[in-house]
Parts: structure tokens; C-alpha cells; sequence
């Protein structure tokens, strides 16, 4: 299951190029690698801990499961 931004399914080439403007406008064109860098170390790091949680969470029902078939 791929999951959508509801946001972003009716945007269009022309709304995608109206952003980009706004943001190119905003930000200049030398600042735009560096907010995409940014951007990607945060993404990253979102799913590290989202990762992070669901490890803790498969452990500790294998933890519980095996302390059920043990008594």
C-alpha cells in the first residue's frame, strides 16, 4: 500500500509550476538545493524513527508471544 498525500492528487502540471515559481520567487535559486537538502535529511529522519518504532513494536510482541507459549 503506497500512501497519498490528499492534498496532491489534484494538482495539476499547471498548479506543480505555480509552486515551483512561488517557491523560486521565495527562496531565490541559489537557496533551493539547500532547502531540498533539508527537506530530504528531514524525510529521512521521520522515517528512521518511524522505523525505529515499528522494530520496538514487532519486538515486544515477540517478547509477549514467547512469554505466552512459555507458561
Amino acid at each position: 500500500m503506497v500512501p497519498t498525500l490528499l492534498f496532491l492528487s489534484n494538482l495539476g502540471a499547471t498548479e506543480f509550476l505555480l509552486i515551483f515559481m512561488v517557491v523560486l520567487l521565495l527562496f531565490g535559486g541559489n537557496k533551493i538545493p539547500e532547502l531540498m537538502r533539508g527537506l530530504g535529511r528531514g524525510i529521512r529522519e521521520f522515517n528512521n524513527a518511524k522505523n525505529s518504532v515499528e522494530d520496538e513494536i514487532r519486538q515486544g510482541m515477540r517478547d509477549a508471544e514467547k512469554k505466552s507459549l512459555d507458561k
